[in-house]
């Protein structure tokens, strides 16, 4: 049988946190395979990631690429060795916590649904960096127009969307824009984006973050040209 959830970790100069972030996956009580794929890291990710012991892991996958290609390059990649029933990926710079697949999980299979994003703005406020804060609403806002939705968090890290869905996308983004894909892709394909609420600890450019401005630009330049063409 096929685990619950395959959780797609793409990984790109995070040789601090990135073991903290697989123990706290594994721990989850949920079945799943975890699958890891750095990016072409620089800074002795890969050489972290050789040295853990997996033995405690019940599927792991780790995956090099030999360049860097991407966040959406990473996950594509995680895809096409993924097995799971649903797909949900982690970011390795723990702003997201692992334990809240579960509730997201449990939402999707109580419901039926395909879809179910965690939206960090749901259920309190939000810590976010100003910058950050407004791409995320332009960008949200932009979506909720075109598509005569309401969402409240497009750019959430965690999207909950079953496997089949996911790669009957065709997804082709090969960077940040990868959010703005799946999302336009999903709601011209007619489903229903569903959320719920998740806690976000933000993570500043100088510990690390890596978005930058002008990967917003290009994500909204994504989403009006799949609503177009």
């Amino acid at each position: 049988m096929p685990p619950l959830i395959s959780v797609i970790i793409p990984v790109y100069n995070e040789v601090n946190t990135v073991a903290q972030v697989l123990e706290l996956v594994n721990a989850v009580d949920i079945e799943k395979e975890i699958i890891v794929v750095d990016d072409g890291s620089s800074d002795g990710t890969a050489n972290k990631l050789g040295s853990l012991d997996y033995s405690r892991f019940s599927s792991i996958k780790v995956i090099h690429h030999s360049s860097n290609m991407g966040k959406g390059a990473a996950i594509l990649t995680g895809l096409s060795h993924a097995v799971g029933e649903f797909v949900v990926i982690q970011d390795a710079d723990l702003e997201y916590n692992p334990q809240e697949y579960i509730p997201l999980v449990n939402y999707a299979k109580a419901n039926n649904l395909a879809v179910v994003y965690g939206s960090r703005f749901l259920g309190g406020r939000c810590s976010m960096a100003r910058m950050q804060y407004l791409a995320n609403r332009l960008l949200t806002f932009a979506v909720n127009f075109l598509f005569f939705t309401s969402l409240t968090d497009m750019e959430t890290c965690f999207k909950l969307v079953k496997r089949e869905v996911l790669v009957d996308l065709k997804l082709k983004a090969r960077k940040f824009e990868f959010e703005s894909e799946v999302t336009i892709k999903l709601l011209k394909k007619g489903y229903k984006i569903k959320e719920m609420p998740v806690s976000y600890k933000r993570r500043s450019y100088p510990g690390g973050k890596k978005v930058k401005w002008n990967d917003g630009v290009y994500s909204l330049y994504t989403i009006l040209k799949l609503r177009i063409f």
